[in-house]
């Protein structure tokens, strides 16, 4: 299998794979509102809606998260295409894939194709899941524990902003609670893109600050610098993610 060190020109091993600089951060952010509009396109040639498959590409989602756990722990190999931005090509591709099978084997054989698409995720997912089983248990708490601490914050600010608008309560000083959950599900996809977001900081904020791994991003690196902590995580996610 090809490694970086040898597969491509040094030029582009140097400027593409050798660490997140701003200047390649603007060429993948350029790349990638390309890809998005391209998206867009194919979706409407197709006539269907992107959010029906939100939860679906999930099993996707977590096949490239996992397989650059992998990779930084040295399961698999540093090649150009398990690394960024060649494993975001890689699982990206993967999935229009995988999605233009299942709409064929919704087309032809009825099936649905938003399960489809889910099990074809879960079963290219499995090899990782199983590389797994020797991971840190307490790294997973840790993650799992920042998650759910950051989620809670993020709803209860969420809760305040709304209280204080007062566009959920028919008196100020009573609460009810069947609107806020009314709320909530309205705009259930927002939330759950944040609560995803949530989870990746959360991840990248136990391995950098519990086990000595390190953050490759420009953004990140400099807020922790300015702050001295990657707590800066959790904002600057929710911020760019509710600007989008």
């Amino acid at each position: 299998m090809p490694t970086v060190d040898t597969f491509l020109p040094d030029f582009i091993q140097s400027t593409f794979f050798s660490g997140y600089t701003v200047f390649n951060t603007v060429v993948y952010t350029l790349i990638l509102v390309a890809f998005i509009l391209a998206i867009i396109k194919m979706f409407k040639k197709l006539e269907f809606d992107p959010l029906s498959i939100f939860y679906s590409i999930i099993p996707f989602i977590f096949l490239g998260s996992s397989t650059r756990a992998l990779v930084d722990n040295g399961v698999y190999p540093k090649t150009v295409f398990l690394i960024t931005p060649g494993l975001y090509i890689l699982v990206g591709l993967t999935t229009i894939l995988s999605f233009l099978f299942s709409i064929y084997l919704f087309r032809k054989k009825g099936i649905d194709y938003r399960y489809a698409l889910f099990f074809i995720g879960i079963i290219l997912s499995l090899p990782n899941v199983i590389l797994f089983s020797n991971v840190n248990s307490t790294a997973i708490i840790y993650v799992i524990l920042t998650w759910i601490v950051s989620s809670l914050i993020f709803l209860g600010l969420v809760f305040l902003v709304l209280y204080i608008k007062n566009n959920i309560f028919n008196e100020i000083e009573k609460f009810n609670l069947s609107k806020f959950i009314a709320k909530m599900k309205k705009y259930k996809i927002n939330f759950s893109i944040v609560l995803a977001h949530l989870f990746d900081a959360s991840t990248t904020y136990v391995a950098v600050e519990y086990f000595n791994y390190y953050e490759q991003h420009v953004l990140p690196n400099a807020l922790n610098q300015l702050f001295d902590t990657y707590l800066t995580l959790f904002p600057m996610k929710i911020i760019v993610i509710v600007a989008v």
